[in-house]
């Protein structure tokens, strides 16, 4: 397994009236996260937020190229970005343990945080297809050139997780600053992690290949 020191590369935030981010998208131009009570969109390039949808959000946020799905506790929604409305909800795979979310491949992933596991979803009904486990508390998910990979945080420690999508063995990580939570995670399609942070109220950039990858360890 190979393991390194992340990167972060920027943090944006704390947020004005923000006391906690938790799922974390990315539609190909705005960074969306959860603050409890909003979805905001910010732009990664200056920092600022340009949106706010007054919806339930409270954990994990996804895009699949048109909508957006955000959990709201024992449910998801399925909001149009256009217009804020959500035009549909699922139910979740628990009444509000669910964590991170990640559309991929006409699912959705879902991060079930203390019982340590990512759920497959069919986003029409909800109907778990597939579920893998981990070995520490799963926060958000994301999907990036085929690669699976999930955040972690137990106390003050977390690290990003790529892991194998049929087994859930773990093939890489990633580890954060002490300190530097991982609440949400979104990939950007490219060498960017977007990780939401929790009571910080801050967005960190993190590299997906850090430049100081350390020999394998296991």
């Amino acid at each position: 397994m190979k393991t390194a020191n992340a990167e972060i590369l920027r943090e944006y935030g704390p947020f004005p009236g923000v006391e906690a981010v938790h799922g974390v998208s990315f539609d190909g131009r705005h960074v969306w996260f959860a603050t409890g009570d909003k979805l905001l969109a910010m732009d990664p390039g200056d920092g600022k937020t340009v949106r706010a949808l007054d919806v339930t959000a409270n954990a994990g946020t996804a895009f699949d190229g048109r909508y957006l799905y955000q959990i709201a506790n024992d449910r998801i929604q399925k909001i149009d970005p256009q217009t804020g409305e959500v035009v549909g909800t699922i139910p979740a795979p628990t009444d509000g343990c669910n964590s991170g979310l990640a559309w991929a491949e006409g699912s959705l992933w879902v991060g079930e945080y203390e019982a340590r596991k990512i759920h497959q979803l069919d986003p029409e009904t909800g109907a778990i297809q597939r579920t893998l486990t981990s070995d520490r508390f799963v926060t958000g998910v994301t999907w990036v050139d085929g690669e699976l990979w999930h955040g972690t945080w137990e106390g003050d420690v977390s690290d990003l997780r790529r892991v194998d999508p049929g087994t859930g063995e773990v093939i890489e990580r990633i580890e954060m600053p002490a300190g530097a939570g991982v609440s949400g995670l979104e990939s950007d399609g490219g060498d960017r992690f977007f990780c939401g942070g929790g009571r910080s109220a801050k967005v960190r950039a993190v590299r997906r290949h850090p430049g100081e990858a350390s020999a394998e360890k296991h």
